[in-house]
């Protein structure tokens, strides 16, 4: 295990109230074994190398400890964007669950990006958070197909055994959704997808779903897309089609994204599950507004 030295890692988000309402962002690990092929963190902006190696940032319960401590606002820790912090080797580590046992001690929300199952473990503590602030749970889900899914993200806990997450998450009252990105083109934006997705995502007790029909592509990503598209799915000609279609461009939509949002809106409409990123924050953070506002 090596570890990478860090001078502070809860920092200050530029625009909170537009992305899921985050206030600070918390990345206790640096890199991700998850393998997933179309990962926009491998891309060279980042400059992480050996993005496939799992560090963990050194004294970084200290670290976070004393961010917690020096900040005059309590608000949303958000955590997840670069690195799952329920790699396999939190298991053993406990980094993140130490480090929400920190938040809900210094009374910090907490918003959580994972596409782990090993969230369930630390049910228990964002119960204990949720009596004081706001907790959002966020899985990803891009397809509703196991076998596709094993190809796409081949270290990853299943989509099934994820769905099944979401619905213990919201039995025990957390306020818990799907991330339905990226939906790739030519792969997974189709109607039998996305309905398949919305409708498991209802019956395990999901309350939102937030999609983007796309993905991007740029740097060190695109080639790496690009051979993995060639392997895996020889004969095809996927990785031509999306060179033809899409060139450079960093922001590859989807051919059939109109069709797929309007599909999309209508059949979550008809289930009441929120996907329109305002209602995500007024719906997860509300109950605290009104209670803050009746202290007052």
């Amino acid at each position: 295990m090596e570890y990478i030295s860090a001078k502070t890692i809860v920092t200050k988000t530029k625009t909170p109230s537009k992305w899921f309402g985050i206030d600070y962002n918390m990345n206790i690990y640096k890199g991700c074994c998850h393998g997933c092929i179309y990962c926009d963190s491998r891309s060279d902006c980042y400059q992480i190398k050996n993005f496939d190696e799992i560090r963990a940032k050194e004294n970084a319960l200290q670290i976070i400890r004393d961010d917690l401590r020096r900040k005059t606002r309590s608000g949303v820790v958000g955590t997840g964007a670069m690195s799952d912090p329920y790699n396999p080797l939190e298991n053993k580590l406990m980094l993140t669950r130490h480090a929400l046992e920190l938040c809900d001690a210094f009374e910090f929300g907490i918003a959580i990006a994972t596409k782990s199952a090993l969230l369930e473990r630390d049910i228990d503590i964002l119960q204990s958070i949720s009596e004081h602030s706001p907790v959002l749970v966020k899985v990803t889900v891009t397809t509703a197909d196991d076998r596709l899914a094993k190809k796409l993200e081949p270290h990853v806990t299943l989509p099934g055994r994820r769905l099944q997450m979401i619905d213990a998450l919201s039995k025990k009252g957390i306020y818990a959704g799907i991330l339905l990105m990226p939906v790739l083109p030519f792969l997974e934006d189709n109607e039998k997808n996305i309905g398949e997705i919305i409708r498991r995502a209802k019956d395990a007790g999901a309350r939102f779903i937030y999609p983007a029909f796309g993905m991007t592509l740029r740097g060190n990503q695109r080639d790496w897309y690009y051979q993995k598209l060639e392997k895996l799915f020889p004969g095809q000609g996927l990785a031509d089609k999306y060179r033809k279609r899409y060139g450079n461009y960093y922001e590859c939509r989807s051919p059939r994204a109109k069709k797929l949002w309007e599909y999309f809106s209508e059949e979550c409409t008809k289930r009441n599950i929120t996907y329109q990123m305002e209602d995500i924050i007024r719906q997860y953070k509300k109950p605290y507004q009104t209670e803050q506002l009746r202290l007052f």
